[in-house]
């Protein structure tokens, strides 16, 4: 029997091009995107699409039995700077949307769930160099309290009910495909979109907060990786540790000036820089390397090329 695949929050950032990795992948027919927002004209016809609300239980439920759902990719989340304004807003949607989907898997209507989590679940104490697998996590945002609640109960309900959960810490994630989302690192795909228009870019980060960071092509490869691992090389039910490269805004502007000579940016530092200090510099990921075999492709130069090309 072929996988059917359900994405939640697929119009955000990782499911836009997750969506369509996966149904190149597993056939369009067996991935279906979901959203509150309904997609384009031209992304409706390209498979099936539900209008879900994740905190709508019985409307989850209903899809993944009209469907016969085996997998389900959660990506819903209110971002760290966009929680911040709003807390039991962020808490609410973060926690209850999870544990709708956990419950579901708990009761055998589906086989296996991905649910990320994020480099915001680290915290002021936490090892900022190479930051280990297992470490202090004191996060300071509601996001980051959301995410290491939730990596806590998915190893939970791996353990106690035997559901197969699954979860990367993604760094900052960088898109050409979607536009910011309120997120900290979100500086590092405005900053392109300025650049490819010939632009100058304000910086509301510091010039040496430096944090690590990942190409979407890696970020959905490392998605669907440790989906397709064998359950025994997936030792770690929390989240693992994934990483491709750091860099801080002036060395990103410097990459960028290799290809846009006159690129300008200044700096108007605001409350996302306090989010960002509390964040790893970078990230140790030899655990996820080791166990399933996990390797990025895109380096720092490679990836501003790309951005560059594509948005131009």
């Amino acid at each position: 029997m072929s996988e059917k695949i359900l994405v939640l929050g697929s119009s955000g950032q990782i499911g836009t091009d997750l969506v369509e990795t996966l149904r190149n992948n597993y056939g369009a027919d067996n991935v279906i995107a979901s959203d509150l927002r309904q997609p384009s004209a031209e992304r409706l016809a390209q498979g099936p699409f539900e209008t879900l609300n994740a905190l709508d239980a019985k409307a989850a439920f209903d899809i993944i039995k009209k469907h016969k759902v085996s997998q389900v990719y959660h990506l819903v989340a209110m971002l760290s700077a966009t929680a911040e304004k709003m807390p039991l807003k962020g808490w609410d949607l973060n926690m209850q949307s999870l544990f709708n989907f956990l419950e579901m898997a708990r009761e055998k209507h589906f086989k296996k769930m991905y649910w990320p989590s994020s480099i915001a679940a680290f915290g002021p104490n936490t090892p900022r160099d190479n930051t280990p697998q297992l470490t202090v996590m004191d996060p300071g945002t509601v996001y980051g309290i959301s995410k290491l609640a939730g990596e806590l109960w998915c190893e939970y309900y791996f353990k106690k009910y035997g559901v197969d959960t699954r979860g990367l810490r993604y760094p900052g994630l960088i898109s050409y495909k979607t536009e910011p989302g309120g997120g900290t690192t979100d500086y590092a795909v405005d900053i392109f979109h300025k650049a490819a228009k010939d632009q100058d870019y304000t910086c509301y980060l510091g010039a040496d907060s430096s944090l690590p960071m990942m190409y979407m092509p890696d970020a959905i490869k490392a998605t669907i990786g440790i989906m397709e691992a064998p359950a025994e090389q997936v030792k770690i039910r929390t989240s693992y540790n994934v990483g491709a490269f750091s860099f801080n805004p002036e060395e990103l502007a410097a990459s960028i000036r290799k290809e846009k000579p006159n690129f300008k940016m200044d700096y108007n530092i605001d409350s996302r820089n306090e989010i960002a200090k509390g964040w790893p510099s970078s990230i140790d990921d030899s655990v996820a390397r080791e166990h399933w075999n996990w390797q990025p492709e895109f380096s720092l130069e490679a990836m501003v090329k790309d951005m560059l090309k594509n948005l131009s």
